[in-house]
């Protein structure tokens, strides 16, 4: 294969990804741009997965510690290599977020939960976890004061902020759209400790060139959009 064939990019060429069994879509890109990296240092992954999501955080912030969690051994490999492509170190676990026994906290918790039912992919992504769990123990791994990101289906919406409003306020949701009239992506953050109240943004093409290609932040693009 050529180097062409081997190597894609995300972010306009900002990350560099070795293709693969697995590999990251826009969701990866979308969540990294809506997670608030300014001010944080430490971040979780869960479901890290071959590597998109953080490495596109990095492409924000290059100064994030990154800590990595997947119950995939191969695709702990497969983002390690990731890494090395582009010039940077990761903590990897092999571990299930639902079971994980620790005390460790973070300053932003990201996540693509597993929302599918059914038969899993040959690469096993994103199915027939049990969601509620998994958004409590991402809440519980953000520290005070500290962000929890994800990115999901439209139809899980209801499940993930039934699940994050015990412990968090200023709920944000931004709806990210298709093809379809319906929201296909939503991207949801809250922050644990707070009590402001919940903002629902006007939504986003998916296919929002600033965000794939340009590479800004969700911050930058709605500056700009809604000035």
């Amino acid at each position: 294969m050529t180097e062409k064939q081997e190597i894609f990019t995300l972010v306009g060429g900002r990350v560099k990804m070795h293709r693969g069994h697995y590999n990251p879509t826009s969701d990866a890109v979308w969540l990294a741009a809506f997670a608030p990296t300014a001010n944080a240092k430490t971040v979780l992954d869960v479901g890290i997965g071959t590597g998109g999501v953080s490495l596109c955080m990095l492409a924000h912030n290059p100064d994030l510690t990154i800590t990595g969690l997947d119950t995939s051994q191969q695709m702990l490999a497969a983002c390690e290599q990731n890494a090395e492509l582009n010039g940077h170190t990761l903590e990897l676990i092999n571990t299930d977020i639902t079971t994980w026994r620790t005390n460790r906290t973070f300053d932003i918790v990201v996540s693509n939960p597993p929302y599918f039912r059914g038969n899993p992919a040959t690469h096993n992504a994103h199915h027939n976890a049990d969601l509620p769990t998994w958004v409590r123990r991402c809440v519980a791994r953000t520290k005070p004061n500290g962000y929890c990101c994800l990115i999901s289906d439209a139809t899980t919406l209801a499940t993930i902020i039934s699940n994050m409003t015990h412990a968090c306020g200023d709920i944000t949701i931004i709806p990210l759209f298709g093809a379809k009239n319906t929201a296909e992506r939503v991207l949801i953050r809250g922050r644990v400790g707070s009590h402001a109240g919940t903002t629902l943004h006007q939504g986003i093409p998916m296919n929002q060139e600033a965000i794939l290609r340009d590479g800004l932040t969700i911050a930058d693009v709605l500056s700009k959009l809604f000035p």
